[in-house]
């Protein structure tokens, strides 16, 4: 039994590594996981097996080259792919050489280290069936658990503990034949123990990987009934998955107003008499905290503001650019505002000839 597992672990071990070290539930999971397009699973020998750094280890050489090749084509692989280990048991039916393709759900069975580069080559920089071997698509749900003891203890006492109370919850529930727990090697943040990824496909057919952290036996049983059966994330225990990062999009740029929408600032370079101005715009008249937009309360608007080089032109000669403007401004595309300020450059060219003209006459 899992409990039994965790009763046997010494006091220092639980109380440091173990389920109950101070550390638990300190920090916060949301955003503790890059974002990643692919997730490809070598299946590699046992986690007693494994060295700290398996991926490098030069008695090791098939995850060694497999790292490798995908270090070098990264810039020809179109998808940003994630490798891991794991490890094969009996009830999965997986076994050495084996290499598991998410989101795809596409399995090659028996690479081996000659195979390397030519896989690498065909599947995941082309993006076309392995020359050397058939993909196999297999279904269910998939539980990775990081059990890497080599590599972190913490992730060496707690992941032992989940895959054995992930197997008597398949049992329990007569799911063996579609819900899968593999031990995996190091997937990052090991504070985070105990750590798991669950894929499996949506209610839209489209598959899905879901990482949690912090994760101990009386979590699994909500992971089954709330993730596995109806789909539904537990956010508590969410560190992220797979796909964009929401925290990595708002670094590019995205913005959230004060009432919840989003808007993107963009800059427009403008050439004007041969100085170069700029007029920041956004893209749509945004509403504000009361209701009231741009377009209703023109004092509040923000007005965008073209320096004029020619100090013979008159404020009564050139339109003044108001906060009238500021609204049309929010509706118009770019191209458009290059547009309406070339008129306004040829208005005022025309109005200084004028004047001069007046002058000499």
């Amino acid at each position: 039994m899992a409990s039994d597992n965790l009763s046997t672990l010494s006091g220092a071990d639980d109380e440091n590594y173990g389920f109950r070290r101070e550390e638990m539930y300190q920090s916060n999971l949301a955003g503790t996981v890059s974002a990643y397009d692919r997730h490809v699973f070598l299946c590699y020998k046992t986690p007693e097996d494994w060295p700290s750094h398996l991926e490098s280890s030069d008695s090791d050489v098939l995850p060694r080259l497999l790292s490798a090749a995908l270090k070098a084509r990264k810039d020809d692989i179109s998808l940003k792919t994630k490798l891991t280990i794991f490890s094969g048991r009996e009830e999965t039916g997986f076994s050495d050489g084996d290499v598991l393709i998410f989101p795809e759900m596409i399995k090659y069975r028996g690479l081996k280290d000659s195979d390397v580069d030519g896989f690498v080559d065909d599947v995941l920089v082309n993006d076309k069936p392995w020359a050397s071997g058939a993909p196999e698509i297999f279904t269910g749900s998939h539980v990775f658990v990081c059990v890497h003891a080599s590599r972190d203890r913490r992730c060496g006492v707690c992941g032992p503990v989940l895959v054995q109370k992930f197997d008597e919850e398949i049992g329990l529930r007569e799911m063996k034949d579609q819900v899968y727990v593999s031990p995996c090697s190091h997937i990052g943040g090991h504070k985070y123990a105990g750590n798991l990824i669950i894929y499996q496909p949506g209610v839209d057919g489209k598959t899905t990987g879901h990482w949690y952290g912090y994760v101990t036996p009386e979590d699994v049983s909500e992971l089954f009934e709330r993730h596995i059966a109806k789909g539904e994330v537990v956010e508590r225990l969410l560190r992220g998955q797979m796909g964009t990062n929401p925290e990595e999009v708002q670094k590019e740029g995205e913005r959230k107003l004060p009432n919840g929408e989003d808007t993107k600032r963009s800059k427009v370079e403008i050439q004007e008499n041969g100085d170069q101005s700029i007029v920041e715009t956004f893209t749509g008249c945004s509403q504000g905290s009361n209701g009231f937009t741009c377009c209703r309360d023109e004092s509040s608007a923000k007005t965008s503001r073209i320096e004029e080089k020619s100090k013979e032109i008159s404020e009564d000669q050139v339109p003044k650019m108001g906060s009238k403007f500021s609204c049309w401004t929010g509706k118009w595309e770019q191209s458009e505002i290059l547009a309406a300020v070339a008129v306004i450059g040829a208005v005022a060219t025309v109005a200084v000839a004028y004047s001069i003209y007046r002058r000499s006459g």
